[in-house]
């Protein structure tokens, strides 16, 4: 795949979308984690947009790239990515978190189209990534995996001996996603437990390392190729500085609770505010 700035405005159509989808989603049950659906539409965008090798129609097809969504409760954001890559179908949407739904409020294999595993575990997607890319390689399937998660599961020990482990295989078919918003359950997560210098933490385990604003979307897609052209025997890893809350500026400058309260009259000015900045060409 090739990266090219006259793709960007097609991928911010895409990331606007992602939003609009969550926070429609995000209505239907009055609550959701739309802050960092929001943070993380850019880096979703870029993967189901433009780096992924997938079949929207056979979502288990073998070559098929792997996308683990680790972080599980980030599932209403995965879900607007699988609508906008047409897994899908929009209407779906409207089901989000009621009985019977396919877009459980926590990310279920068994439920959803293109979801590889059930996550919010944290610190497992990891050491399951391992594990994918090892029988991929041993089957020489060239797909690669991308585990996607939050910088909350830096705290977790297996997330490190899975770390450890990709450098010792040397699984050049791993790529790490790491949304850094500073921001978990307990409070800010450098204050939970300091991670920095964490560029430095990923290269001393054996990783290939870049670290960007995941909300740059030029920066999103040079980060997805470099990774993806390496050929290092070596697993990679992306760090993204993201912000939650990212298009709707009230939201922004909210308190940053892991868990951001939406009132029910502020669902409709959100969509109105984030179409206010919408990018030419995308459909509201």
């Amino acid at each position: 795949m090739t990266s090219s700035a006259d793709q960007l405005p097609a991928l911010a159509q895409c990331a606007h979308r992602i939003r609009r989808y969550a926070l429609r989603m995000g209505e239907v049950q009055g609550q959701g984690y739309i802050g960092q659906a929001l943070g993380w539409a850019d880096v979703l965008a870029v993967a189901y947009g433009h780096a992924l090798n997938f079949r929207p129609q056979d979502p288990k097809w073998e070559g098929r790239d792997r996308f683990l969504l680790s972080h599980g409760h980030y599932a209403i954001a995965f879900y607007a990515a699988l609508i906008e890559a047409r897994i899908i179908p929009e209407e779906e949407l409207e089901t989000y978190g009621s009985d019977d739904s396919r877009l459980p409020m926590s990310g279920m294999v068994t439920y959803t189209p293109g979801m590889e595993i059930s996550g919010g575990s944290l610190g497992q997607g990891l050491p399951i990534a391992v594990g994918m890319a090892l029988g991929l390689r041993h089957k020489q399937n060239p797909a690669f995996v991308y585990n996607s998660m939050s910088d909350g599961e830096l705290d977790e020990g297996s997330t490190w001996e899975a770390a450890m482990s990709a450098a010792h295989h040397g699984l050049s078919n791993l790529i790490c996603l790491v949304d850094i918003n500073n921001q978990q359950a307990d409070g800010p997560s450098t204050k939970v437990l300091g991670f920095e210098p964490l560029a430095d933490k990923w290269a001393a385990f054996g990783w290939h390392v870049q670290r960007v604003d995941g909300n740059d979307l030029a920066a999103v897609l040079a980060a997805f190729d470099r990774a993806r052209a390496l050929t290092e025997a070596k697993p990679r890893v992306i760090l993204f500085d993201t912000l939650m809350g990212k298009g709707v500026p009230f939201l922004e400058t909210r308190d940053k609770n892991h868990f951001i309260r939406v009132d029910p009259s502020e669902w409709q000015q959100a969509l109105a505010v984030l179409d206010q900045s919408q990018p030419a060409g995308a459909v509201a």
